[in-house]
């Protein structure tokens, strides 16, 4: 039961966070195609793909770490599961290995987290170790460790926040310099 309980509660916590407020018609886009509709549109196309994005990582808890691993069926090291959900949903394909995904994205400051960013962090001692997705409210996704599974953890934990190297965002050509998670 706990198994579904923790998706349910980060898919409404999420919906709740992401979801557009609207006030009025006026914050209602339009139909003519002018400056302030097509915000709303780019914002309505990046708020999905976000939460595509993270909907399909709570979709992985559970799959089982493996070194090298990059599908549900092998398994999952840390960046083979980023770069899988990246892949999948996005279309993006990003480097295979922790520290090159580090060096391929827009380095931003924790303040600045938005769900889809990447969250690294030095547990091999060295910079870029170890990679997961922020999901909101201080909760990464990512495939641990052997012997652990694909599983949500707060990064105000002190082990996480200890070895916490950098939050980076992952910038998609197609989205002509914007970013997936919303800048």
């Amino acid at each position: 039961m706990r198994f579904f309980l923790l998706p349910a509660c980060l898919l409404f916590a999420f919906a709740a966070h992401a979801a557009p407020q609207l006030d009025g018609p006026e914050d209602t886009p339009t139909s003519d195609k002018g400056l302030l509709s097509q915000f709303h549109q780019v914002r309505q196309t990046v708020v999905a793909r976000t939460s595509d994005l993270v909907v399909t990582a709570i979709g992985f808890l559970g799959v089982p770490y493996k070194h090298g691993g990059n599908t549900a069926e092998t398994g999952f090291d840390c960046s083979g599961f980023v770069r899988a959900m990246y892949n999948q949903t996005v279309g993006h394909l990003l480097p295979r290995r922790a520290e090159e995904q580090a060096a391929a994205t827009q380095k931003i400051d924790r303040s600045e987290l938005k769900p889809g960013d990447l969250v690294f962090f030095n547990t091999m001692r060295r910079a870029f170790s170890h990679v997961g997705i922020y999901v909101g409210d201080g909760k990464f996704i990512h495939a641990p460790r052997t012997g652990a599974e694909v599983r949500v953890e707060d990064m105000n934990g002190s082990y996480w926040q200890r070895r916490f190297n950098g939050a980076r965002r992952v910038l998609s050509a197609q989205d002509d310099g914007k970013s997936i998670s919303g800048e």
